[in-house]
């Protein structure tokens, strides 16, 4: 097992303002890795220069050994990384099935022509992609809400459909931002199973922004923690639990993080 993702040297700039400072990430195949830190660390940054949506100033992002800096999003999405984001983004007035559905174009194999004129092989390509969303519905507990409309879904239902639209890319790497956000403690609870379960039976690497700790300290196997743009800490949950830079950071004073 090597690692799968390497981002050496990362800065991010803005007008002057750095949101990254030299980010070395390292990432090993079916691990699941959490990128933790205050609000404005940096993290949702580092994911946007990950999956393409931001060129780095200064740096290379490295994916099973590729060069991907600077790549476009849906060209990175086609080498297996595929990812959730911080503020929701789903299609609203679609139907559950069908945002689900949204995720295997970028696999299509019709043409738009085919499309147009839905011709045999749009159809049979539509049926297939239907059928596997539903499947994906079922691992994620959403089957029963196919068809109804998404911005009709409770917050926390949406975030779990987005994870289902993700996973209909084919991904062998899921970034999660923020996965838990609105979740109550049942639902986390859910989610860390099915994280879990993404890991060991679709064999995933996962990267994932939490802010919830008992979510990343109960599924990660590895934390790197941000503050205002720079690397603080690294390490297994419990060397992060017991950092003081860490403690600092979070809490700014002399307590443990749960």
């Amino acid at each position: 097992m090597g690692a799968i993702l390497k981002t050496e040297k990362i800065v991010m700039k803005f007008e002057g303002l750095t949101a990254i400072n030299n980010l070395n990430l390292e990432v090993q195949e079916h691990q699941i890795f959490g990128l933790i830190g205050p609000n404005g660390a940096g993290k949702t940054t580092a994911f946007n220069v990950i999956t393409g949506f931001l060129v780095p100033t200064e740096g290379k992002v490295y994916f099973r050994g590729e060069d991907i800096t600077g790549l476009k999003p849906n060209h990175i999405t086609k080498r297996g990384i595929a990812r959730t984001f911080q503020n929701i983004k789903l299609f609203p007035e679609m139907s559950v099935i069908e945002n689900v559905m949204t995720g295997f174009h970028i696999h299509r194999k019709f043409s738009f022509f085919e499309a147009m004129f839905r011709l045999p092989r749009f159809f049979k390509d539509e049926s297939k992609m239907y059928h596997q969303g539903m499947e994906l519905l079922e691992l994620v507990g959403l089957t029963e809400f196919a068809h109804e409309q998404a911005g009709n879904l409770p917050y926390g239902h949406q975030r779990k459909l987005e994870i289902a639209r993700a996973l209909a890319t084919d991904p062998v790497m899921l970034l999660l931002d923020e996965p838990a956000a609105g979740m109550n403690p049942q639902e986390s609870s859910e989610l860390m199973d099915l994280i879990r379960k993404l890991r060991d039976e679709r064999n995933l690497t996962i990267l994932l922004i939490e802010h919830d700790m008992k979510v990343v300290m109960g599924i990660c196997e590895r934390i790197k923690v941000l503050d205002h743009g720079e690397e603080i800490a690294e390490g297994t949950p419990e060397e992060i639990r017991n950092n003081p830079r860490v403690i600092e950071a979070y809490l700014g004073e002399a307590r443990k993080v749960a």
